[in-house]
């Protein structure tokens, strides 16, 4: 099975990101917006109930944390991913890290950039033209995060959420 560990936004968050990846993100019905803190990685359902248990003293590892979302941002050259831009905190590093380093999947193809992403798989043309509309909106944005959520794959490629994990000592 594929699971992945994910940040949700709040729901005003959400429905900002969804605005913008309805038209822009073929994903968007697979998936709501998030902050990916493990990429997509196979397990069986012995290896989950280990790290399902890992996860429980991860998240007591953590505090609640204050989510800042500053500006719109793109991967462009590597990719043309356009995203809202998550200011990083010691919180979101360390649970990454962790999940990097004590879970299945190996580790990931590329450093790790909190974002929501808003637009991919865009071509060229299209891309630039979106990314100097989104940079000009702007965005400024705080939350508190108080959880993050262990998610598996259907059958139909849709996402959803296997189990919760609330931060701090409870």
């Amino acid at each position: 099975m594929k699971y992945a560990l994910v940040v949700f936004p709040s729901k005003k968050l959400q429905d900002l990101a969804n605005s913008y990846r309805k038209r822009y993100d073929p994903k968007y019905a697979l998936i709501p917006p998030h902050i990916t803190l493990k990429a997509a990685f196979e397990a069986s359902e012995e290896e989950a109930e280990v790290f399902r248990g890992q996860l429980k003293e991860i998240a007591k590892k953590y505090n609640p944390f204050l989510l800042k979302v500053t500006k719109v941002k793109s991967f462009e050259p590597v990719s043309n991913t356009i995203y809202f831009k998550v200011e990083p905190t010691p919180e979101l590093e360390g649970l990454f890290a962790d999940f990097r380093d004590r879970l299945p999947g190996g580790p990931p193809p590329y450093s790790f950039v909190p974002h929501i992403t808003i637009g991919q798989e865009l071509s060229k043309e299209e891309h630039a033209d979106v990314f100097r509309q989104l940079e000009m909106v702007g965005i400024d944005h705080e939350e508190k995060v108080n959880r993050f959520h262990l998610l598996y794959q259907l059958e139909n490629g849709i996402w959803t959420v296997y189990e919760t994990y609330h931060l701090g000592k409870d």
